[in-house]
């Protein structure tokens, strides 16, 4: 499962995607069992002469082939829903944050302490340090508590952005006119990348969001300096 984990998904820092990291097992594990059968039943037809003179007529065959695949959609679809569901539960968050992306940067609001707002611009290349990361790096990242429950508000000011985090597993259209919600919980410290997924236009890949979870204490700490 680890392997797994390495080569398609982003370790995960939320619960929500420690589920989303099963699910793709438990998906992949799956559809594995059905490509072996299906190669399996292929290459023994193609191999042997055997001649089955009811076959266009067999309704055992056609009661188990109808079966099988509704039986193996029931097994992918109920942890689906589930998960579904969990994505847009929000109770009682403890820190609300609005994002506002514009062509091409991102802004955000904290108003439950005080009215903080900032604007968050990646690095340009001659800028940046020796340790930083290229089209990653912002000059303000997004600063959130660790182990609370932080609810996003998203929004934008011209055209649709996408608001991503894949370690997070939160990804949510920014559209303009209307606010979209969701929520996640970080369960450890640490910086955390993303980029926009929408094709926003000429700067896309310009405008990356980076958050840093820390403890609630040097939250309050970074509210009561701004």
């Amino acid at each position: 499962m680890s392997t797994w984990m390495h080569l398609e998904t982003q370790n995960s820092i939320s619960p929500l995607m420690e589920q989303l990291t099963f699910f793709h097992d438990h998906t992949m594990m799956i559809m594995s069992m059905i490509t072996i059968m299906v190669l399996f039943i292929m290459i023994s037809m193609m191999m042997n002469k055997y001649i089955n003179r009811f076959l266009m007529e067999n309704q055992m065959i056609e009661l188990i082939w109808t079966l099988l695949p509704a039986s193996s959609l029931i097994f992918i679809a109920l942890p689906s829903l589930q998960i579904l569901y969990l994505m847009d539960e929000i109770n009682s968050p403890n820190v609300s944050v609005k994002s506002i992306g514009h062509q091409w940067f991102w802004s955000y609001e904290l108003l439950d302490f005080k009215e903080i707002e900032f604007d968050s611009y990646m690095i340009p290349s001659n800028e940046q340090k020796s340790y930083s990361f290229r089209l990653l790096d912002v000059d303000n990242k997004l600063i959130i508590p660790y182990n609370s429950l932080i609810r996003m508000i998203i929004s934008s000011t011209d055209v649709i952005h996408s608001w991503t985090i894949p370690s997070a597993g939160v990804k949510i259209d920014a559209t303009p006119g209307r606010l979209n919600q969701v929520s996640f919980f970080s369960n450890r410290t640490g910086i955390f990348y993303g980029q926009c997924s929408e094709i926003c236009g000429m700067n896309h890949s310009f405008m990356p969001i980076m958050i840093e979870s820390v403890s609630p204490m040097n939250f309050i700490d970074w509210i009561n300096n701004l």
